[in-house]
This record gives structure tokens, sequence and C-alpha cells, in this order.
């Protein structure tokens, strides 16, 4: 693999990674983790609860034992679309082809145990997707208004960032676009903020305070405010409180408590939780980035604070693993995790990267004809009005 591709490889992995740890410590406070577990989590755990089949009727899924999640079937629901469009997406896409990959496609999900449609696994964010559009016939631009404002668009959006690399405002216009069909307010914004840090973290010559920069440049309102506040409280966040994974995701969970909605117990969510608003902002994002400048970049670090965390673990740390894996290649993602998590989830984690990373170059020759065709006419158009 060229470094591009391997960028892009790791992207994806390294998102199947900390989403497959995650899943394992969804939901739970630090304090559950500590009594399940013996301590903080360090490296694939099995489920929380052993009869996981029947313990939370709702929700009856193999979480742990390297089981990738919705977060990453999602991802790779997203990167067959791009393959089999090549082109940039919009809603319109999430309504022509996402939608059927979600109702009309079989696919092995591990936390089921099955084989069967990707439906049967989402949350009720992403049911939202098929009710709106397959059956509700919405405007796509439109179809997120009204549900729920979580990171249920941010989550499988890193695959924007790579069709984007180097080009961190292409790919938040681009997720917002896409997002609008699935989301609005702060889970909107989140999905555009994630794209662009992506593209920044697949750029030649990024680095983690650069990644932090197009975050806080792009993101706008509660989630620009989230984003900074979590940042500096970050940097400030020492080894010592760092050895101790609690205090560490006590420290970040304080500094988004202002900007959170969904309240002290994930489970439970406040009366105020996920909806709208100018001053809000979804909890995951800000929180990896935290992660992220805390450790350096570093992927078996960040990876495992955000396993620690609880609440939206899997998709925090999923988070952090795309952005900690795209500016550090998949020499940055543990093979012996990597390895484990495909045999784990009988799903093949390099390969929609590599699928990607050809799509995205594609995109890419695409692009330059396109806008030097565009820039000809209307150079020359502007050349003529000012005659």
């Amino acid at each position: 693999m060229d470094e591009f591709e391997d960028r892009a490889v790791a992207t994806l992995v390294g998102g199947a990674v900390g989403d497959a740890l995650g899943g394992a410590t969804e939901g739970w406070t630090h304090e559950q983790i500590e009594q399940r577990w013996g301590g903080p989590v360090t490296g694939i755990v099995g489920p929380y609860h052993q009869d996981w089949r029947t313990a939370r009727p709702m929700s009856p899924y193999h979480k742990g034992d390297g089981h990738i999640t919705d977060d990453t079937l999602m991802t790779h629901a997203l990167v067959r679309v791009y393959d089999r469009l090549a082109r940039h997406l919009d809603a319109y896409a999430v309504d022509s082809d996402l939608v059927p990959e979600m109702v009309d496609e079989r696919h092995w999900i591990p936390e089921l145990e099955t084989e069967t449609v990707l439906l049967q696994r989402v949350f009720l964010a992403e049911k939202w997707l098929v009710l709106r559009l397959r059956y509700g016939h919405n405007d796509p631009r439109e179809a997120g208004v009204g549900n729920l404002v979580n990171c249920g668009a941010a989550m499988y959006i890193a695959p924007v960032g790579v069709v984007n690399a180097g080009d961190p405002e292409g790919a938040y216009a681009e997720a917002i676009d896409m997002a609008g069909a699935h989301q609005s307010s702060y889970g909107r914004e989140a999905a555009g903020v994630l794209a662009a840090a992506v593209a920044e973290a697949m750029a030649t010559g990024a680095t983690v305070d650069s990644v932090v920069a197009v975050a806080q440049e792009l993101a706008k309102d509660g989630t620009r405010d989230a984003v900074a506040a979590v940042v500096a409280a970050a940097r400030d966040i020492g080894p010592e409180v760092q050895a101790d994974a609690f205090a560490f995701a006590r420290a970040l969970r304080e500094s988004v408590l202002p900007y959170d909605t969904v309240g002290p117990v994930y489970r439970q969510p406040a009366l105020d939780s996920r909806k709208p608003s100018r001053t809000k902002a979804i909890e995951e994002l800000p929180i990896a980035l935290g992660y992220l400048v805390a450790t350096g970049g570093d992927f078996r670090r960040g990876v495992l604070g955000a396993v620690n965390y609880g609440r939206d673990s899997d998709s925090i740390a999923g988070m952090v693993g795309s952005l900690a894996g795209a500016l550090g290649g998949t020499a940055a993602v543990p093979a012996e995790w990597a390895d484990a998590i495909e045999e784990a989830s009988r799903t093949d984690l390099r390969a929609p990267g590599r699928t990607l990373a050809a799509v995205a170059r594609k995109i890419a020759e695409d692009d330059r004809a396109r806008l030097e065709q565009r820039w000809r006419r209307r150079e020359a158009s502007v050349a003529v009005a000012g005659s």
C-alpha cells in the first residue's frame, strides 16, 4: 500500500477497533465498568451481561467479545455507496442508495450473530432514515428535522473525510449536505466537523494541532464552544491524571457538561435531552477530540481512554480511532486488536479502506477536471463582463 491507501485503511480499521472495544462499556458508568471488569478495560472484553440476549430486551445485542457495532456497519454501508456511485454524495444519495443498503441488503451482524438487514441492528435515530425517506417520502435535505439530535450521522461520517482528504472545507460541506437527511442542529453539525477533522488528519503533514484547529475553525455555535472547552481542559490533563482512566474521564466529562443535554445517567436521558439548540453539542465529538489532544494522538491510549469513559463509548472510541488512524496510518493501530476483532466479527476490516482509497482517487481526478473546466468558463465570462 502507498501512504494514502495505508491511511485510508487505518481510518476505517481504527474506527472499527475503537467501536468494537467501546461496545462492551457503552452506556455504563465508571463504577459499573470497574465493578464488572475489576478496573479499567485494557483490551477486548466480554459483554457486561453474560445473558445478553435477555438482559436488556430492547437491545438484545452481543456487545463485547470483539464485535463491531452499528457504527462500523453503517460506515461500511456508506463505503459501498461511494463505491457504487463513485462521486461526491449528498442527501439524495442517502435516500437513493444508503437507505436501500439498510433495508434491502443482508449482511452478517456480529451483535445479533446472524445475517440480516442492517435495519434490524441500528438505533432508533437511524431507523428514522428509513421511516422518513423510504416510507414518508420526505425531502432528503430536510428529513433529519424532528429526529432526536444525537451522534447518529457523525458516527459513520469518516469516509467523507477520506474522500475529501486535504480539503476539510469540502468534507464539511459534503457531510452537512448528507447529514441533512438524518440529523438536524448540533447532530448535523457534528457530522460536518468530524468529516472535516478526518480530511485534515488525512492531509500530508497533518498533526493533532492542525486537526483541532480545523475543527475549531469550522464548528458553529455550541459545537464550537464545546470543542474549545474540552480541548482546553485536555491540554491541562497531565500524565498523573491520565494514569487513572476514570479520573481522566471525569476531567473531560466535567468540561463538556455545560453543552451536554443527555444528563448524568446516560441510559435515562433528561427531559430536555437531544433537542435542537444553538448552544448545545453532542458529547461524543468534543470528548473524542479531547482524548486525541491529551494523548498526543496515541492510538492505544486515546482509544482505551474513550472506552473507559463509558456513556456512548463505542462512538467516542470509534471517532478517536478514526482520527488517530488517519494521522498515524496502519502502524498506529494495534494489529492484535484489529485481527481479533476482524475474526470475532467475521468482517473484513481492511477491504473497505482499500475500496474507499480507490474511489477517493477517482473522485479527486474528476474534481480536478471539473474545477478546471468551471474555472476556464468563469474566467472567460468575467473577462467578457469586464471588457
